[in-house]
């Protein structure tokens, strides 16, 4: 089901990407304060993202179109997709702290 390309945008804000203005607005995950290579992208004057591009933007950030759905949808946090991040190995480990 199509969604509103600010509703997306708002929703990936909210669990930790950065936005980047070009002639598109790329959207960059940053986590421990630090970019890592997972981005995707809406196209500037995109009002609605239809499922064929949502399926697009699910693989460019890792995630299959239904846990996507979750994480736009705000039903997955974004600690949870922190970890299936580093789970599947897409971005590397927290280091220790010197604590441990």
């Amino acid at each position: 089901m199509p969604k509103p390309a600010k509703d997306v945008g708002a929703a990936l804000c909210r669990k930790g990407f950065q936005s980047h203005q070009s002639d598109h607005v790329y959207y960059y995950f940053y986590a421990d304060g630090r970019k890592t290579a997972v981005r995707t992208k809406i196209s500037h004057g995109e009002k609605e993202i239809g499922d064929n591009l949502l399926a697009v933007m699910a693989r460019q950030v890792k995630l299959t179109k239904k846990l996507f759905g979750e994480l736009v949808d705000c039903s997955m946090t974004q600690e949870q997709y922190l970890r299936k991040l580093r789970d599947a190995g897409h971005i590397g480990k927290t280091a220790p702290s010197r604590d441990d």
